[in-house]
């Protein structure tokens, strides 16, 4: 679906993009993660044609980005993380404007839009100015209006800026119906938590490299860093025992005790965590309960770019 390889992006002497390589399968919902200055948005800018590259090349199902971009915007939809509406029209006439500049009729417009303004839960404001819209119902119809023409790729950069709790929720679903519809769909966020329920798919930006991508359970599993196993055990009146044998078993690396458990710090997979918990056990210890804390996508990001802003 989306192909994008050896790109690079300079202004100057600064390389906002360097030598990216990047597939995305259509159907994904693929999110871009990464600090401010990363490189997200000038990547996406130029897969919708709205920015020249420096070097390397950029297919949406085939079609050239970089070399005819006209034909791009019509398989693309973008919704930027500035997103301007038109104050003094209705909902549907603003539907109906953007709809002319692809040059659909008045009545495939309509037709188009009423579904639209329903999947993004506008369908009661079409005969309301924009103006009166809340940001967060603004935002979804900036989505609507890039469905429009009914694009193989929707691009949306930081879709829940400024957005209050309820509003991220709907647009969250919104996205999440878009996905089951099978739209191909690209985010930019700093709202990592949401990113790792809304998306398949992540890719993690620093100081313009793709520092990793891929599915992501892939990414979390192969992130490098200690994973954190949680011991309840029955009793634990010997803490001091408990703590020794535990700190000489393989792949552990850290030990410390909560109220009724053992967290441990462990560097081993599914395999030599299964022996930890039989040589546990086979000393005598009763445990009641031995789980792997999920790690979240916030504490992966911040390991991979050192906590950068």
């Amino acid at each position: 679906m989306l192909d994008i390889n050896h790109l690079t992006k300079r202004y100057g002497k600064f390389l906002a993009v360097n030598d990216l390589n990047l597939h995305i399968d259509k159907g994904e919902i693929f999110g871009f993660v990464g600090p401010n200055g990363a490189g997200k948005t000038t990547t996406m800018k130029i897969v919708c044609g709205l920015l020249d590259a420096t070097a390397g090349s950029v297919t949406v199902d085939g079609v050239d980005a970089l070399k005819c971009s006209k034909d791009i915007k019509r398989k693309v939809g973008y919704v930027p993380d500035f997103f301007g509406v038109y104050d003094n029209l209705k909902t549907m006439e603003y539907m109906e404007f953007f709809g002319s500049m692809y040059g659909m009729s008045k009545e495939d417009v309509d037709e188009v839009a009423d579904g639209l303004l329903e999947l993004v839960n506008l369908s009661d404001k079409k005969d309301v100015f924009v103006d009166t819209l809340s940001r967060g119902m603004k935002q979804r119809l900036c989505v609507a209006r890039a469905l429009i023409h009914n694009p193989d790729l929707l691009v949306l950069d930081e879709p829940n800026s400024g957005l209050d709790p309820r509003a991220r929720f709907e647009m969250k679903e919104v996205l999440k119906n878009l996905g089951s519809m099978g739209k191909t769909i690209i985010i930019s966020s700093h709202i990592l938590p949401e990113l790792s329920e809304m998306c398949t798919s992540i890719g993690i930006m620093d100081k313009g490299h793709l520092v990793t991508a891929g599915h992501v359970d892939e990414i979390m599993n192969n992130s490098g860093g200690a994973s954190k196993l949680h011991i309840q055990i029955v009793g634990m009146d010997n803490r001091d025992d408990i703590r020794t044998f535990m700190a000489e078993q393989p792949n552990v690396t850290k030990v410390n005790f909560m109220e009724d458990e053992v967290l441990v710090s462990f560097n081993g997979g599914e395999m030599e965590a299964a022996n930890l918990l039989k040589n546990i056990i086979g000393r005598g210890i009763a445990v009641s309960g031995f789980y792997k804390e999920k790690e979240n996508l916030e504490s992966l990001f911040l390991e991979i770019t050192g906590g950068s802003n």
